[in-house]
């Protein structure tokens, strides 16, 4: 491994137990040792998702499989990291010590982190660390969910949850193809939605979306509070419901829910697909190319810094920030 790094504990937020926001805590840990792919990140920003509320509270039971099922395995949570390499692993050819890199690693509520070689890409030009760090999960889940049925001119594509971390990404990628771009959210989100790239803005808390006189190429539900069925009936006859929602709702929690849009749209034919996001190569430098040239960019909600990391967490539990809630790592 090739380092310059001196220091051997670092400050993070950890949790021993599984359970709501009061469970995590400030405590002094070892520095991760990266693997022979692996890279050492210097922490200086990184965001926070619904998945890391769900593996904090060890719900839905299922997700303990693979991360602990009495109590977490990994005691940092976080996934979406900036910063810059402190370490390489001994088979890491891509990067080198000072290059500065954002994407999935491991334990990002840190001073510093672990990250695969391929889940990450270089920082472009004029873009900031907590810019970077606020890009990768959602916009991976947005990239990949729209290659489901591929938007241009002349399609209508309507993003339920628009003004979430997820749904920004998908309305500026829709709304970049060409698409005319229906966005659901609340009366008070609906500017920064319309700003994104959104034409029309559905006010869910005064109108029912599943009543809409509209048809649509593309759905992609990041909300979960409708049936995906009754959601068909708002596709056009070649169009596509894409379910993308961990949190509970008629069709059942992530897991039912991805199960069911699987059967329905392979097994009985139906308008409604189903994918999972991961981080690879090729779409990290693709998300880095389109910061770049400004065809995305993520929606702030709150900054918080690393000393603030519970209160950051408790922010995205609220289930009310408006697009991501970023950490930042002095």
């Amino acid at each position: 491994m090739m380092t310059l790094l001196t220091t051997t504990t670092m400050h993070a937020v950890t949790h021993h137990r599984y359970g709501e926001v009061d469970v995590l805590a400030h405590g002094t840990v070892p520095v991760p040792t990266p693997g022979p792919l692996e890279v050492l990140l210097r922490v200086k920003a990184a965001s926070l998702n619904p998945a890391d509320v769900f593996l904090m509270r060890g719900k839905p039971v299922l997700v303990r499989l693979g991360w602990g099922f009495r109590r977490p395995r990994t005691l940092i949570r976080g996934s979406d990291v900036a910063g810059i390499v402190e370490a390489v692993g001994a088979d890491v050819t891509e990067w080198r010590v000072g290059d500065e890199l954002f994407g999935a690693g491991r334990g990002t509520l840190a001073e510093f982190a672990v990250a695969r070689e391929g889940h990450l890409a270089r920082i472009p030009p004029g873009t900031t660390f907590e810019e970077a760090a606020g890009t990768t999960m959602a916009g991976l889940a947005a990239l990949q969910g729209l290659r489901l049925r591929p938007v241009g001119p002349g399609d209508h594509v309507l993003v339920i949850g628009a003004s979430g971390g997820i749904g920004s990404f998908a309305v500026q990628l829709a709304a970049a193809a060409g698409a005319t771009v229906t966005g659901v959210c609340s009366a008070r989100n609906a500017q920064a939605v319309l700003g994104l790239g959104a034409s029309h803005v559905i006010d869910y808390t005064s109108e029912s979306v599943v009543d809409t006189r509209e048809r649509f190429d593309f759905i992609f539900d990041n909300a979960g509070a409708d049936p995906m069925l009754a959601l068909e009936r708002l596709t056009t006859p070649t169009g596509i419901v894409v379910p993308n929602s961990g949190e509970p709702g008629p069709d059942g929690g992530a897991f039912a829910r991805l199960l069911k849009a699987t059967w329905r749209g392979r097994v009985l034919r139906r308008r409604i697909g189903a994918f999972y996001s991961s981080p690879n190569r090729e779409d990290m430098r693709l998300l880095a190319a389109m910061l770049a040239d400004g065809t995305v960019h993520p929606l702030v909600d709150t900054m918080f810094s690393l000393a603030h990391g519970p209160e950051a967490m408790e922010r995205v539990a609220s289930r009310h920030a408006r697009g991501k809630v970023i950490v930042s790592v002095p």
